[in-house]
């Protein structure tokens, strides 16, 4: 719980890093940052699908239609706020020169992703509609 306190007060002050052992090549730190912004960009796109099931399937039952867009805005804010996590923790094991951090999250991930792209293909095999 410490180091996750840690991480988080890293989040707003990135520049306490430099205090944490050496500073790694340039090229590695370039490419965490790459990293971060791919999950940034993944989470953006999760976000618009959200948003984009809730505005643009208003036949969808009430349920199914806000339950997807639920479960696709929260996993992208999970995958936002794990962006910056792992950015940091992967810079601080840089500098530590220790291993980087391995995370259960690419899984979970993808996991969400599938259970809702399952939802959506029953959904439209089965034409699912408001009943209006």
């Amino acid at each position: 719980m410490i180091d996750f306190v840690k991480d988080v007060r890293l989040w707003f002050a990135p520049s306490r890093l430099r205090d944490e052992g050496e500073t790694p090549d340039y090229r590695f730190s370039l490419a965490n940052e790459r990293t971060f912004l791919a999950w940034i960009r993944t989470a953006l796109a999760l976000v618009g699908g959200g948003f984009a099931v809730d505005q643009f399937l208003p036949d969808l039952r009430w349920g199914v239609r806000v339950g997807m867009a639920f479960a696709l805005l929260a996993v992208g804010a999970a995958c936002a706020l794990r962006a910056v996590n792992h950015w940091t923790r992967c810079e601080r094991a840089m500098r530590r020169g220790e291993d980087l951090p391995l995370s259960r999250f690419p899984v979970v991930l993808s996991l969400c992703v599938a259970l809702v792209a399952v939802v959506m293909v029953v959904v439209v095999l089965l034409g699912w509609t408001s009943g209006r």
